[in-house]
């Protein structure tokens, strides 16, 4: 009876499918060679000699049981002493699954077990003297500190160049060159739940808008082609504790860059062009204040705010004549009180005006001396900006924006 020859070595096999699986199955990742890397269709047949020592056929004796998948992750878990309740639960369920399936893997499921419940030990003894809430806090400031990369006076580039959308990282440059935006304020939002990202919005277009002429106190020296951005936190940076809004200054037009730096306040500032700017600033916030309602609509709204007008021309004719002006400045200053002082009379009669049309007259010659001839004097002899902004406030559109962080 001729017995068969035994079985030649098996073609290996490849994995199933044309991709790898999606995930890697347990802790670690599927093995280290591509599907390409398989031989593709049979082996060539002979003519080969025969080997010169005998083949190893591993067939004959059973194959060995795998790992237990459950005790790899328990010692994964134990040896990071990460989640170690959840790695000394996964190597108890490990040890019970190896003795019922006669998987192998104890030893790495009693190792998981084992280093996990030292884990635990370690949490219990940290939480009662506060070394894990130190921890905790520490990492939540070192996350917040690189989240909020950026402070008041410093430039910066924007990944891409764009003040839209999301980013999580900012390059401080210096101001002198070119850079993407320079940050003018910083807003603290109050602590509690994350108010949601239209309120978010709506805090820093309020605050950051009414903060920046405290930095560019000369607004006559930002372009036009400049507005107000915000850097705000998002949900995810809030659980960080990020609570911080930052204004910035940027371009309006798309990749466009800013040159040198907007800042022109009391840190830079002498004390003629400071004196003179804080009287034109507060003067500013109140014509910012005029009714959106025509005279015609609600005559009583626009004579409240004529009086308001009137004396906060009566309050800088004051600041100016308070101050001792030094050098060429002192003589247009002289001029431009005068001029104030009658605008102040026509904002007056506006005040008590009893129909649309006196108080029409009134306003219009009041408004008369606003960035005109002797202001622009005034400015010449301080050494300030000397051409007057264009004011568009018809345009109806909203050229800022903002930039989660």
């Amino acid at each position: 009876m001729s017995t068969p020859p035994p079985p030649g070595p098996e073609q290996p096999q490849g994995p199933q499918g044309q991709y790898p699986a999606p995930h890697p199955q347990g802790p670690y990742g599927q093995g280290p060679y591509p599907h390409d890397s398989f031989p593709q269709g049979p082996y060539p047949q002979g003519p080969y000699a025969p080997p010169p020592y005998g083949v190893w056929n591993p067939y004959p004796h059973p194959p060995q049981p795998s790992h237990n998948g459950v005790a790899i992750a328990a010692l994964v878990l134990g040896v990071l002493c990460f989640l170690p309740g959840v790695g000394l639960v996964l190597g108890l369920v490990a040890l019970r699954q190896i003795k019922k399936r006669g998987e192998r893997g104890k030893g790495m499921a009693i190792a998981g077990a084992a280093l996990s419940s030292v884990g635990l030990a370690l949490w219990a003894l940290a939480i009662p003297t506060g070394v894990a809430s130190e921890a905790w806090e520490g990492f939540k400031e070192g996350a917040a500190e690189e989240t909020l990369s950026v402070r008041k006076g410093q430039c910066f580039d924007a990944p891409g160049g764009s003040l839209e959308g999301e980013t999580y990282d900012l390059d401080i440059v210096p101001c002198d060159g070119e850079h993407d935006g320079e940050v003018f304020a910083t807003v603290t939002v109050p602590d509690g739940s994350y108010p949601g990202d239209d309120r978010i919005t709506s805090i820093a277009d309020d605050k950051c808008y009414a903060l920046q002429n405290d930095y560019a106190m000369d607004v006559w020296a930002v372009p036009d082609h400049v507005d107000v951005y915000y850097l705000t936190p998002t949900r995810q940076s809030w659980r960080l504790g990020d609570r911080e809004i930052t204004c910035a200054f940027g371009n309006t037009d798309e990749k466009g860059t800013l040159t040198g730096s907007l800042r022109n306040d009391a840190t830079t500032l002498d004390a003629d062009q400071l004196a003179y700017l804080e009287s034109v600033r507060d003067l500013d916030t109140v014509l910012d204040r005029e009714p959106e309602a025509y005279a015609e609509d609600d005559l009583d709204a626009n004579t409240e705010w004529a009086g308001e007008v009137r004396d906060a021309v009566a309050a800088q004719t004051e600041a100016l004549r308070g101050h001792t002006w030094t050098g060429d400045a002192e003589r247009p200053v002289t001029a431009l009180v005068k001029e104030l002082e009658t605008a102040r009379k026509h904002w007056a009669n506006a005040a008590t005006a009893g129909d649309p049309d006196t108080f029409y007259e009134h306003y219009d010659a009041g408004y008369a001396f606003y960035d005109g001839a002797k202001t622009i004097d005034v400015r010449e002899a301080l050494g300030l900006d000397t051409s007057p902004p264009e004011y568009d406030y018809d345009s109806g559109e909203d050229s800022g924006g903002d930039l989660d962080v």
